[in-house]
């Protein structure tokens, strides 16, 4: 018997509770105004840039982030995030990020954090989005700093799932995947979900992933779920699919839900093995 769900994965990343976007709208629904600018980071520095899109017809915002003492022309890899200004808000990922550093645990690296725009429609398994990110926001960001090698890529539900559909149309556009509580629909688990309007292209996407025999270019990837929450049941289903493609990795399932604290908590230790196994292969 099913638990009972805990989340829609359609939800947007979720606020801590009491703050400012507590009441669950979607950082992109319509007429909403654009997401803030992630807080000044510790151990760092940001700098803010903006990334003209042909196939999305916007303006992609992207906070990029860099350790202290690193010269731009410095080539150090790259952790692309979606939802990452919110991620930064409710996990303090560069400030992990520069402890991890300062203590050797993980190769210097730099942090591009990507405002999800009309997130629903872009993180959706949409091809444009996919085009994007690969050939347009990555290519912008080595032009601001010197990136070693393809960028780890990250992100949480639907951002999750836009990453790993990102890579499986370019594979050699990423070097690692960290995957939590993707959103990989599935009829048989997630019947619930059918008056999302993307549900349809989604469940495409994840069945060819199911389908697939093989991978030209699988990657290290961790994907972590809530054992209690409703995305469990198909990131079994993709977790297994994809190791049976040469992808090296594992599906990790925590207490929690499907919410910003349980994904902040499931960072460590797992996202610095992942990093460290990835980068340190270079």
């Amino acid at each position: 018997m099913r638990p009972p769900p805990i989340a829609s994965a359609t939800s947007p990343p979720a606020p801590r509770p009491g703050s400012r976007a507590s009441s669950g709208a979607p950082p992109t629904s319509p007429g909403s105004a654009p997401a803030a600018p992630a807080p000044p980071s510790a151990g760092g520095s940001t700098r803010a840039l903006a990334v003209r899109s042909r196939p999305l017809r916007a303006t992609v915002q992207v906070a990029l982030w860099s350790p202290d003492g690193v010269r731009d022309g410095v080539p150090l890899p790259l952790l692309a995030v979606h939802d990452g200004p919110e991620y930064e808000r409710q996990t303090g990922l560069t400030a992990r990020a520069a402890e991890l550093i300062g203590t050797g645990r993980v190769p210097p690296h730099r942090i591009a954090l990507l405002d999800p725009g009309h997130r629903d429609e872009w993180y959706s398994a949409s091809a444009l989005y996919a085009r994007a990110l690969t050939d347009e926001l990555l290519p912008a960001i080595g032009r601001a700093v010197a990136v070693a090698g393809p960028p780890a890529g990250m992100g949480a539900s639907l951002g999750a799932l836009a990453m790993l559909h990102a890579q499986r149309r370019a594979p050699d556009a990423f070097s690692a995947l960290f995957l939590q509580s993707a959103s990989f629909f599935m009829p048989r688990f997630d019947h619930m979900e059918k008056g999302f309007p993307r549900y349809g292209r989604i469940v495409r996407f994840v069945r060819g992933v199911l389908r697939a025999r093989g991978f030209e270019a699988p990657v290290p990837v961790t994907l972590t779920c809530a054992g209690g929450e409703d995305n469990v049941h198909n990131n079994r289903r993709v977790t297994a699919a994809l190791k049976l493609q040469g992808y090296r990795g594992s599906l990790v399932e925590t207490s929690g839900g499907h919410d910003f604290d349980t994904w902040g908590a499931a960072l460590d230790p797992h996202l610095e093995d992942l990093l460290t196994a990835a980068w340190r292969e270079r």
